[in-house]
């Protein structure tokens, strides 16, 4: 989803190839919405990176822990807004996977966050990327699959190879992302077939606000926030929540699975372009190339998928 990556609710039991990406509508799509389609998407991919960017921006101040739990005030506000699910007729059977899905939501986050304050955008969103990519190639049985996964692997090797800068655990917490990540999509499965459309997602978004609503009010205590920083985490929540949500709604039902995949895939791509610009992180050859692997192993095995 991520991404998150910074990654909406919404996006994210999308993963970023074909195989699990949500059907593509049987009717054919004019040319000129589909290609308004594509655009949207790739807007959805510059504002959820953007958002995480600026997002970052009010580290200093709230700290990243500070900065997730705004977001995922906003996020429940989106989708409440959306999906008003009626919780008070949810079941046991219900209620479960969407507790689990709360849990991840926000570990998600807040892992991936963290790991931007310590190893840059672009790095944090390939390591999360990692999760909807192993999730695919597990499901593959083909030959190309598995010559993709080992070159996404050597692009991880290549992003964690040991060297005196080598920021370990901000490495993990991106590898922790990318868990989250996978298991964010295999519980929204779950969530899907019990909870109808997107409501399962709302009130997972909104358990998951909850459960930061503490931390919240104790940081707002403890170290008043200025209303720059406040205001950097609040556009962080629309534009890598709400705006994601909404686009990849317009999006899906107008494009093919495989196309949507594929443009989840260029995210890594965006996060350093964004990184680079916005934030002055600067990746690379080496760490261009491990990134354009990672990217490439995904974009190969949905253009060779079998239709």
């Amino acid at each position: 989803m991520h991404a998150a990556s910074a990654t909406s609710p919404a996006s994210a039991p999308a993963p970023a190839t074909a195989q699990h990406a949500p059907a593509a509508p049987m009717t054919p799509v004019p040319e000129g919405r589909r290609a308004a389609a594509l655009l949207t998407l790739l807007g959805s991919g510059l504002s959820n990176q953007t958002g995480a960017a600026i997002g970052s921006l009010a580290f200093p101040v709230l700290g990243p822990l500070g900065v997730v739990a705004v977001r995922q005030y906003v996020a429940a506000l989106a989708l409440f807004a959306v999906a008003r699910p009626p919780l008070r007729s949810f079941t046991r059977a219900q209620w479960w996977p969407v507790l689990l899905l709360a849990l991840v939501f926000g570990t998600m986050n807040l892992s991936l966050y963290t790991a931007i304050d310590r190893i840059g955008l672009g790095l944090a969103v390939t390591l999360e990327f990692l999760g909807p990519l192993a999730i695919a190639l597990s499901a593959a049985r083909r030959r190309i699959d598995a010559c993709c996964a080992l070159v996404a692997a050597a692009g991880v090797v290549t992003l964690m190879r040991p060297q005196p800068s080598a920021d370990y655990l901000g490495m993990g917490l991106g590898l922790l992302a990318a868990v989250c990540w996978a298991s964010y999509i295999l519980l929204n499965r779950t969530v899907g077939r019990r909870v109808p459309g997107a409501q399962g997602s709302a009130a997972a978004a909104a358990v998951s606000a909850v459960m930061f609503l503490p931390v919240g009010v104790v940081l707002a205590v403890r170290n008043p926030p200025t209303p720059t920083a406040l205001g950097y985490a609040v556009a962080a929540g629309v534009l890598a929540s709400a705006v994601p949500y909404l686009a990849d709604m317009f999006t899906l039902r107008r494009v093919p699975a495989a196309a949507f995949g594929l443009f989840m895939s260029v995210n890594p791509v965006l996060a350093g372009l964004v990184g680079w610009i916005v934030l002055g992180q600067n990746l690379g050859p080496v760490e261009w190339a491990a990134v354009g692997a990672v990217v490439a192993a995904n974009a190969l095995s949905i253009l060779t998928a079998r239709r």
